[in-house]
């Protein structure tokens, strides 16, 4: 069964521009065939949108992770954790 994983950036902060949404994920070790990020304030793109493009990419078990922004380049897993059914 594939994985899907959505990790959801809580807080206010600003993010950089520059700020390189790849690495950071790369360095979370998540078990998941497929990882979205949603971003705080990017209103075109939420849970909701990274759930249905995952569903549509076949993830048939979808988790959705809290995580916050350390220094402004590193994300860091809170651990709380919600599966998403479809």
């Amino acid at each position: 069964m594939k994985t899907g994983a959505i990790v959801y950036l809580v807080g206010s902060q600003d993010i950089d521009r520059d700020f390189d949404t790849e690495e950071a994920l790369s360095h979370l070790n998540i078990n998941a065939d497929r990882v979205e990020l949603v971003l705080p304030g990017v209103a075109h793109y939420d849970v909701m949108d990274a759930w249905w493009l995952l569903t549509v990419k076949g993830m048939k078990r979808i988790v959705c992770m809290l995580a916050e922004l350390a220094d402004n380049s590193q994300i860091t897993l809170t651990g709380h954790e919600l599966t998403l059914c479809g």
